[in-house]
């Protein structure tokens, strides 16, 4: 069964294990915009990004763009351009900028429904695999792509306003994404920022609550949720961990 934990060196919960079992069937299925061989292979490539020789020059160089090369990747069923793209969002996301993003978006197609597909696919595989690596546990063998089609859909409340990509206030939700804010009046952008594809969102609700808070939790300070350490303990881990990342958010 994937996701066994019976002997990781320190007891993984059970809801864990079915959280991360679960985000690899998400991940294994067509998407909006990816079908499964294409997701699957994003997990992939970002996978392999990690020892990227390409990656590793551009990362210590004063600029990305002043290093070109072949990446260090089975990226199969991806193009190279979105290969790079995963490549980049993977080692180098804090140098990341507003034109890049919109430098990918053509007629390929490669719509802002693909780059929000594929950030979330590698946010959240990155979570589950840094969790493997931080307790010396062998990274979980990716799952078998699951066939159809994308079904391309763009929800019709999503535009541009203080991000890159279109995203979704509360009140614009219609009822096929009416569940992925809970009801709240207000949602943060982190979370509002995968909002252009709504599994996406549910996708990281469900990683978050098992790793974090259920997002309803989020800006109460008083909750903890089933976090071993107290809510004061966490945020400094979580700040000092975005710290190391370069997390500009």
């Amino acid at each position: 069964m994937a996701f066994d934990y019976s002997n990781a060196p320190f007891k993984i919960p059970e809801y864990k294990a079915k959280a991360h079992r679960g985000a690899w069937q998400y991940m294994a299925e067509p998407g909006s915009w990816w079908t499964g061989s294409e997701r699957v292979a994003i997990a992939a490539a970002s996978r392999a990004a990690r020892d990227c020789a390409l990656c590793a020059e551009r990362k210590a160089a004063l600029s990305p763009n002043a290093v070109s090369g072949v990446h260090d990747s089975a990226g199969g069923v991806l193009s190279e351009k979105v290969v790079d793209a995963v490549h980049r969002i993977t080692t180098d996301p804090a140098r990341l900028t507003r034109t890049w993003v919109e430098s990918l978006i053509d007629e390929d197609p490669f719509s802002y429904g693909h780059y929000v597909e594929m950030v979330s696919l590698v946010v959240n595989l990155i979570s589950i695999d840094t969790l493997h690596i931080a307790l010396g546990l062998p990274l979980e063998p990716l799952p078998e792509p699951q066939p159809g089609d994308p079904d391309g859909y763009l929800p019709p409340g999503a535009a541009v306003d203080v991000a890159w990509v279109p995203m979704i206030y509360p009140e614009n939700l219609t009822e096929r994404e009416s569940d992925i804010y809970f009801g709240a009046p207000q949602m943060g952008h982190v979370i509002r920022a995968m909002s252009l594809v709504p599994d996406a969102v549910r996708w990281l609700n469900n990683l978050g609550e098992a790793h974090y808070l259920p997002t309803p939790e989020v800006g109460d300070f008083s909750k903890r949720g089933r976090l071993t350490l107290s809510r004061t303990q966490t945020e400094l881990v979580a700040a000092r961990t975005s710290y190391y990342n370069d997390c500009f958010y």
